[in-house]
């Protein structure tokens, strides 16, 4: 197996890649998840997106978010994996490559996520520290996380 992966602003995108993209991301967080929300948040135009491949072909996808977009801190948002290619550590991978894009693109700094709560030990095992109390958003319970 082979795994690569590229961070491209939003113009950088081809046709087809920002297609992929936000097809995955809705056949993991409207269709799988049956989480019916708005994707298109105009947020996109103003990140920069990695996108993790296995062999050529997409398998996860990240957002990531300067200072402002949607907290005081860079954020990470929309991660997202394939289902067919979970079970394979690409979590991991998917996330320490997003944490290295975000000290690229932005510098060193504070990272805040709002996490899927049952993902919580996840992402505390990359350095990210629980923030705040449980909420409820689109009907899955999160919390915001920060990574110093």
């Amino acid at each position: 197996m082979t795994f690569s992966h590229s961070i491209k602003s939003f113009d950088e995108l081809t046709n087809h890649e920002l297609y992929n993209m936000l097809r995955l991301r809705c056949d993991v967080f409207v269709v799988e998840q049956n989480c019916p929300y708005l994707d298109l948040d105009n947020k996109d135009q103003k990140s920069f997106h990695l996108l993790y491949y296995v062999d050529n072909e997409l398998a996860g996808v990240t957002r990531l978010l300067p200072v402002g977009i949607s907290y005081d801190e860079i954020s990470i948002g929309r991660v997202t994996i394939e289902k067919t290619h979970r079970g394979l550590g690409l979590g991991k991978k998917l996330m320490e490559a997003s944490i290295a894009g975000c000290e690229e693109k932005f510098g060193k700094a504070p990272i805040r996520i709002s996490a899927q709560y049952h993902l919580s030990s996840f992402y505390q095992s990359l350095g990210f520290a629980e923030q705040g109390d449980v909420y409820d958003e689109d009907g899955i319970p999160h919390i915001e996380m920060l990574r110093a």
